[in-house]
């Protein structure tokens, strides 16, 4: 008797179907083109939306709650009666998915295995375990481990090499430079090279096949971040990891494309009949370094004109509503203890700035209308400010800039140790909130 083969099919960035036996899973579902709002599938693809409609999947898993992994515009398409396994320690977000209709809704807890018909999945730690999960896949025989968007620590790595052997790993293969661009001016260009502790997990692992996974987006066209974000190409992936590897094959997935284990190897299978592919899709990255990146200004000109009262909420938020934020959110680096001004300039869609001023004093924050020297500076366009207060915009899309100028001396030298994310903008914006966009995403689509 044949055993039965499992089927592996690339949707897009950390998105998988797996078939074994006629029954069919998935892991962090995005049908959508762009996603996470200007995120844009790399190579091009198109979702045949009604076709989505009609799958049934006997269970879906998602690995953590970021908008590129869970989005209710994605789910909105899948049967009700869909099976949902969510890795996730915050209730709300299993609210959300209840509201949007889903009757069988389950929190995953780390290495508790689920059983789906033939497959065995198990949510293992990550390295952010308040954040994110990995998942290991059993069927037909056959080990998969799915990194999603995980480093790996060390005890981790001891138990996965324990839960070995590996026919196969998908691995995240972009190091990707979210904050990096934050502060273009200040960063510097990322090694030519796969990060070392990489090479040695993978050769710890030591897997017959190696998928890069988990990237497979550029942003908008014009956008200087697809210069500047994405370090690492398909071609040096391949080359690195199997110099490092040289018994196992790497494979590389477009998004549709598909895989099938048999009795003896991988091979080729049909590709997901929703997925159209979209031009060329062998396509790869361009870094180059940091890009020389255009100003805030000459960004905010690309999106189009709030109106006017989007643009007095946005006002209203520099003005009134941030100053008594800043009172109410966690100190972030000894940076801030001492007394600081902080410039914040908000860019309209004709690159035109409106400026304030702020006095940063322990837990107040000021408007000013003479300060002195600034310590700190913040760049946004106004339509992302506006994004990022009711449509749950999030930082890798907002194009914000943070001390794009230079300081006094001691400014300088104390700036040394403080990280981008201490920005009081984003603090602000950020520290206190989980899953805006689901939220944003679900009144609208129960607005309907």
């Amino acid at each position: 008797m044949t055993t039965p083969g499992l089927t592996i099919s690339r949707i897009l960035h950390a998105g998988y179907v797996f078939d074994c036996d006629g029954t069919t899973i998935a892991f962090d579902t995005i049908f959508e083109n762009p996603f996470s709002r200007n995120c844009h599938a790399f190579p091009d693809v198109r979702f045949d939306v009604d076709a989505i409609r009609r799958q049934r999947f006997a269970a879906v898993f998602i690995s953590h709650f970021h908008d590129d992994h869970c989005s209710l515009d994605s789910l909105d398409l899948l049967d009700r009666a869909t099976p949902l396994y969510i890795y996730c320690i915050f209730d709300a977000l299993f609210d959300m998915v209840r509201q949007l209709g889903f009757t069988d809704v389950h929190q995953l807890r780390l290495n508790d295995p689920v059983t789906v018909g033939p497959f065995t999945v198990t949510p293992r730690e990550a390295m952010d375990v308040d954040v994110d999960s990995m998942f290991q896949v059993q069927a037909a025989g056959r080990n998969v481990l799915n990194v999603v968007d995980s480093w790996i620590d060390d005890a981790t790595q001891a138990q996965l090499v324990e839960l070995g052997p590996w026919d196969m790993v998908l691995w995240p293969f972009q190091t990707m430079r979210e904050i990096e661009v934050l502060t273009p001016s200040r960063a510097a260009a990322a090694p030519p090279e796969l990060p070392a502790e990489w090479i040695a997990q993978l050769q710890a692992l030591q897997p017959r096949y190696v998928v890069p996974s988990s990237c497979q987006f550029v942003q908008e066209p014009w956008s200087w971040y697809n210069r500047a974000f994405f370090p690492i190409t398909y071609a040096q992936f391949a080359r690195e990891v199997g110099a490092a590897l040289p018994a196992a094959t790497i494979v590389r997935l477009n998004p549709g494309t598909s895989v099938r284990f048999d009795d003896v190897a991988l091979q080729p299978a049909p590709p997901l009949a929703w997925i159209a592919p979209v031009g060329e899709q062998d396509v790869d990255y361009a870094y180059e370094g940091n890009a020389a990146p255009p100003s805030t200004a000459s960004i905010a000109r690309h999106f189009a004109a709030l109106t006017a009262v989007q643009m007095a909420r946005v006002m209203d938020y520099c003005r009134v509503a941030l100053p008594a934020k800043y009172s109410e959110v966690e100190a972030a680096s000894s940076y801030f203890d001492a007394p600081r001004y902080w410039r914040l300039s908000v860019y309209d869609h004709l690159g035109q700035a409106s400026v304030f001023d702020y006095l940063l004093d322990g837990e107040m924050a000021t408007l000013v209308d003479e300060p002195g020297a600034p310590g700190w500076t913040t760049d946004i366009p106004a339509a992302k400010l506006y994004g990022a207060l009711e449509q749950g915009e999030s930082l890798t899309t907002m194009y914000l800039r943070i001390n794009d100028a230079r300081f006094d001396a001691d400014a300088e030298r104390d700036l040394l140790d403080v990280d981008a994310v201490d920005d009081p903008l984003i603090r602000c914006l950020f520290s206190d909130t989980f899953g805006a966009y689901q939220a944003a995403q679900l009144r609208r689509l129960l607005a309907r």
